[in-house]
């Protein structure tokens, strides 16, 4: 939701005239072309975690490490917080699309959800919305209930504060917050008033204005991101640029894993076999594997090696080594999109009001001005409805407020992305197109249904089969209309009459039969506007011994094969409280501190 892409000319222009790159006092990282037959670790995937694994592997100077991403380096667009929207379905992107299923995702094209993930350095953090947001402890003390010893809340907090350099003032002597981490995390330095309406509007129903990553999550606050100087901190450039220089780490962009290599006889992974430039390669590990391709590539990666399901990889041709549950316990926060409220005054996105010229200049000059935007979205809430656990702090709906809505843009890029189609576009948007409106989008922080990965086809190159399964439990759609009602609750604030807030009533066609404002018509418009807030976990899980559809061990080792990891939001065994790339790069850094345990441990031993 931010400027269009007319922009795009003039603001390379202005970057590249300020030598943008030397303003940043890292540079940006070095695509090896020669690199040598056999590291000690290979990392697949630059992403979140990736990113984070090899940046910390390579500390130890006697450890060499190769990094491969299968993208290019990132760019000026994916600087710039607001063009957040910009990069989806662009080359940076793998262009995911769910199954259609009949129950979700009703009002986009073919019935199927967009799932963009990163295909660039930086992977997913370089594509998303920028969001800091933990989780919540009981998630991280529930994994450690399920028998992963050292995934409990205190550990998550030391790892989160690791990375961390928090530059808000007022979270800077917090306990919970840390500064001097590779991870830049401060609020957009532009807001609307909407935002602290939206704010005073969650106080005026009785929760807190809180740090929702501190002592308590429930209650509403101004969004924290990871930006750095009005610009996007992902984590190529937070944990990558810095150590570019390390002699002991090669990063190979456009390198395109096709699988790993692993010795039957001895049931270890000895290298992995690439794709670049149209040759294909194969470099060998002499200590690790570690996979930190994402939810869809990593369980993808793995079955094309021959790990996964056995009735699903003989299917498709593939022969079984180990036979696991690669590919299951697929979840995401689904969320509904497209509940729209009108204003009178002239303080939301507009595309068509923004001066392109001394805007673009006003960001490029000053790292100012609403191009920081984190994407749009300003405030974040998280609320109960009447099926949370009251007794317990442990909120069950998370909202997000853009001050913008699918009609901002006059469908110029937000509906391309939502792929909605020009029916429902044109029905309900485009008759209130560059008015001024805003938005909460409810979403469901711990959904019960379960979907699945798996293979297309043996071909590398043919994207996985994604069955999100939204809405197979009854109980995800319930938790969901509550939160829509909720949402609607805070827009009737008193805060908002300053405004004329009031709920664009315009029904969807597919759910003109309904009376509007009931739960049933509420219900309808979730199951049409599905959003993903593209945030898929848990399909390589991790599990004790005893869990029999654990994919890797509390150490993130994969069970029955030596010297492979898995480390990235596929481990985890049910999905955080909240947006999903603060905890997945928590997850890099204890996954690289595990590796370093076990293998200095061993040169200690020896």
């Amino acid at each position: 939701m931010g400027t269009g892409l007319w922009l795009v000319p003039l603001l390379i222009a202005g970057l590249s005239y300020y030598r943008y790159d030397q303003l940043d006092p890292e540079s940006r990282s070095i695509d090896r072309h020669s690199l040598y037959p056999e590291y000690d670790f290979i990392v697949i995937g630059g992403g979140s975690a990736g990113a984070v694994v090899a940046s910390r592997l390579s500390e130890i100077t006697e450890w060499n490490v190769l990094l491969l991403e299968a993208g290019p380096d990132e760019n000026e667009i994916t600087d710039v917080p607001s063009l957040a929207a910009y990069l989806q379905l662009s080359k940076l992107d793998w262009k995911y699309k769910t199954e259609p299923t009949g129950k979700a995702c009703l009002a986009m094209k073919g019935g199927r959800c967009n799932w963009p993930r990163g295909k660039v350095l930086g992977g997913s953090s370089t594509l998303n919305y920028m969001l800091y947001v933990r989780g919540n402890k009981h998630d991280y003390d529930h994994w450690e209930s399920l028998g992963n010893t050292g995934w409990g809340y205190e550990q998550a907090l030391y790892y989160f504060k690791k990375s961390e350099d928090n530059r808000n003032p007022y979270l800077q002597r917090s306990s919970y917050h840390a500064t001097g981490g590779y991870l830049t995390v401060q609020e957009s330095p532009w807001k609307t008033p909407l935002v602290v309406a939206f704010v005073q509007a969650g106080v005026e129903m009785g929760y807190e204005n809180r740090d929702i990553n501190g002592e308590q999550q429930t209650g509403f606050m101004i969004s924290q991101g990871t930006i750095r100087r009005g610009s996007r901190c992902s984590t190529a450039k937070a944990f990558l640029r810095p150590v570019r220089l390390r002699r002991n780490i090669h990063t190979a962009m456009n390198s395109y894993v096709a699988k790993i290599v692993i010795d039957p006889l001895t049931m270890r992974a000895t290298g992995v076999e690439f794709i670049r430039n149209g040759r294909r390669q194969i470099v060998r590990a002499r200590k690790e594997v570690i996979l930190s391709a994402g939810a869809i590539n990593s369980p993808q990666i793995l079955m094309l090696s021959g790990i996964g399901p056995k009735e699903h990889l003989r299917h498709v041709g593939i022969s079984v080594i180990k036979d696991l549950r690669v590919g299951d316990n697929l979840q995401d926060h689904v969320g509904m999109g497209g509940l729209t409220f009108l204003i009178d005054k002239p303080v939301a996105i507009v595309q068509d009001r923004f001066q392109a010229a001394p805007m673009t200049m006003h960001y490029v000059v000053n790292g100012r001005g609403p191009m920081t935007t984190l994407g749009g979205v300003e405030g974040y809430a998280f609320i109960n409805t009447r099926y949370a656990n009251h007794s317990i702090d442990y909120p069950d709906v998370q909202l997000h407020m853009a001050p913008a809505s699918i009609n901002s843009d006059a469908g110029v890029q937000v509906r391309k992305v939502l792929g909605l189609t020009d029916e429902v576009y044109n029905t309900v948007y485009r008759p209130i197109s560059n008015r001024d409106a805003w938005t909460i989008m409810p979403l469901l922080l711990r959904p019960r249904s379960r979907g699945t990965v798996r293979l297309r086809s043996s071909n590398p190159f043919h994207k996985p089969v994604i069955n999100a399964s939204y809405f197979s439990d009854p109980m995800d759609i319930a938790i969901l209309i509550e939160g829509a009602k909720l949402a609607i609750q805070i827009s009737d604030a008193k805060v908002f009459k300053q405004f004329g807030s009031r709920l664009h009533r315009v029904k969807l066609p597919g759910c003109k039969h309904l009376k509007f404002d009931s739960d049933a018509y509420w219900e309808c418009h979730i199951r049409h506007i599905t959003m993903t807030i593209y945030h898929p976990v848990g399909t390589a899980k991790m599990g004790p011994p005893s869990d029999p559809t654990a994919v890797v061990d509390p150490r993130l080792k994969v069970y029955g094969i030596a010297g492979l990891r898995v480390i990235d939001a596929s481990i985890m065994p049910t999905i955080c409280s909240g947006n999903t790339n603060a905890p997945v790069i928590m997850i890099g850094e204890r996954g690289a501190d595990l590796i370093k345990e076990d293998w200095l441990a061993t040169i200690a031993n020896k």
